[in-house]
């Protein structure tokens, strides 16, 4: 699953293999939120340091107008949005691509344990700033 070529491949994949562990375990059928405390257990025992439901602001126009809750801010530089639906629409892509702009992330994971076979996306924001650098919000 480490692909050279993915920033970051190292780690997700550690990432994803935590959630295929959890899959395998609980299959499907689960809300979301249960598929949540059982990925933080993995991660955890694998030693990948995370924040979960961060919360971080939105902004429009330099003026924050809200917040929103990654699932988790993984090392400070990866989210991981999880998902426990049926199939995963491009919707729910296009969600998780806005939180990496909104944030300014650059790498993310979109992660569907509703299905039979775990989904998983890797996504990349392609207008990366790096604003963040330095900001005591994102360790």
């Amino acid at each position: 699953m480490i692909n050279n070529e993915f920033k970051h491949s190292d780690l997700t994949s550690k990432i994803i293999g935590c959630a295929m562990t959890v899959h395998s375990e609980l299959g499907n059928g689960f809300q979301e939120v249960i598929y949540q405390r059982a990925l933080a257990i993995e991660m955890e025992a694998a030693g990948i340091s995370f924040i979960r439901e961060f919360e971080m602001p939105v902004y429009y126009k330099m003026q924050q107008i809200g917040t929103r809750r990654v699932d988790f801010l993984v090392e400070g530089m990866i989210s991981v949005e999880l998902k426990a639906i049926i199939q995963l629409a491009d919707v729910h892509l296009a969600q998780a691509i806005n939180y990496l702009e909104a944030y300014d992330l650059e790498i993310g994971l979109l992660i569907n344990f509703g299905s039979k076979s775990l989904q998983f996306k890797r996504l990349t924001n392609k207008v990366f700033k790096q604003k963040n650098q330095g900001n005591p919000n994102i360790k």
